[in-house]
């Protein structure tokens, strides 16, 4: 199984199973794949990052990777500064990549009450892709998939 089919897969049941928000999601997929242990109160606390709140700021996908980039960053001993500078290339790739960091901008059409579901989840799916080959070159960490090889 590809990275991306997996991401792929848990996205879509994240999403349609269990409606769970985007930075619980993206936090959780990547605590997977890195085989960081997410306590179910961190992930309780990341459902209301969700573009602050439905506000359109920030986007969710990038709080969830900055929440594990700071899990991981102290699992590796990184200094506050040393972190600093890591989520900073973070959101510069990212922005790179999607050309903002704001919800309101990244998000199909905004918000509006008619929206689908879980409109954003093909982005999820690139953005935790993003965050997964970041996060391999920064922290010189291999991927686990639980049902196969990247």
């Amino acid at each position: 199984m590809t990275l991306r089919d997996y991401v792929s897969s848990r996205v879509h049941g994240a999403y349609h199973d269990q409606d769970t928000p985007c930075a619980a999601t993206a936090l959780r997929i990547l605590g997977e794949i890195f085989e960081q242990d997410i306590h179910e109160q961190v992930l309780q606390a990341a459902w209301g990052l969700n573009g602050a709140g439905k506000h359109g700021d920030q986007c969710a996908l990038v709080e969830g990777t900055l929440m594990l980039l700071g899990l991981l960053g102290h699992r590796r001993g990184l200094s506050q500064e040393e972190l600093y500078l890591v989520c900073r290339e973070y959101a510069q790739a990212y922005t790179g990549r999607f050309g903002s960091l704001l919800c309101r901008e990244l998000r199909p059409g905004g918000f509006n009450d008619s929206d689908p579901p879980h409109l954003c989840e093909a982005m999820s799916v690139d953005a935790i892709v993003l965050a997964t080959n970041f996060i391999t070159a920064q922290f010189e960490l291999e991927p686990r998939l639980s049902h196969g090889a990247v």
